[in-house]
């Protein structure tokens, strides 16, 4: 025999301090776009302006010498692999959330560009490859006559 349990939407519901409490634990917490210690996204800006187009990627604790970039097309890649630091047995560790092992990111461009062109900068952690557009697909003023 079976007892009847009297359902309470209530009980159920989530309040808003535990759904805050939830999302700041899961945000703070877990180490976001961690793989097995490995990391394979690095976070990523674009934008473009009449003649180029720019990205910036965050990149902290990498060397320049780390990573590589290929245009393939209209897919611009970032690759690397940071060395993982030697762990020591002396130590006990509460947290370990540095970033180690290898990246890659391939991101689909909005327009052609010129790739043998491309200028990248690498300063405070942050990587900015500058990607002049093709001649063609760069706006183009005409200019009225008038009689």
């Amino acid at each position: 025999m079976s007892s009847i349990i009297r359902w309470e939407p209530a009980r159920e519901m989530m309040t808003l301090r535990e759904a805050m409490d939830r999302l700041f634990d899961d945000a703070f917490t877990r180490p976001l776009s961690l793989n097995n210690g490995n990391w394979s996204v690095p976070a990523v800006d674009m934008y473009q302006t009449d003649n180029e187009v720019v990205v910036k990627a965050a990149l902290p604790g990498i060397k320049a010498d780390e990573v590589q970039i290929n245009v393939t097309g209209e897919v611009l890649t970032l690759k690397g692999e940071t060395k993982h630091e030697e762990e020591k047995k002396e130590k006990a560790y509460h947290l370990r959330e540095q970033r180690w092992g290898s990246f890659e990111r391939s991101i689909v461009l909005p327009t052609e560009v010129v790739a043998d062109k491309a200028k990248a900068d690498f300063e405070n952690g942050v990587l900015t490859i500058t990607l002049p557009k093709a001649e063609e697909v760069k706006p183009k003023t005409i200019s009225i006559k008038t009689k």
